[in-house]
């Protein structure tokens, strides 16, 4: 089975996707992540999509509930890497993604987790 490598950096899970996300990938990454998170008391995650052309409204959705479930299990989530298509792609879809923090790339993305983290 596909899976989506999860890098742990000390406190924080870095999450590259480079593939396309298909439906059942976008839930194993969702159980990763959970899993992660438990495992290592991660307190923030960021996931970088700068390598997607492409977002559909499933995708769109497991996003917005992975940072659900990062929020509920003390972590926070950041979102980098946002294409202009993809942006527009979510916006014409509805997609709001609330509670979803997002930065123009990895290393503001890092740099906002760690303010986050730092102000609990």
């Amino acid at each position: 089975m596909d899976r989506i490598p999860i890098l742990r950096m000390g406190e924080f899970l870095l999450v590259t996707i480079q593939v396309d996300m298909h439906d059942q990938l976008a839930l194993t990454l969702q159980d990763d992540l959970s899993e992660h998170i438990s495992r290592y008391g991660s307190k923030g995650v960021l996931i970088d999509i700068s390598a997607l052309d492409i977002v559909d409204s499933f995708i769109g959705r497991m996003i917005g509930t992975i940072s659900g479930l990062s929020k509920i299990m003390d972590a926070e989530t950041v979102l980098v890497g946002m294409q202009p298509a993809v942006a527009i792609t979510l916006v014409e879809l509805g997609l709001t993604l609330p509670g979803v923090s997002t930065a123009l790339n990895v290393e503001r993305g890092m740099r906002l987790l760690r303010e986050r983290v730092l102000a609990q």
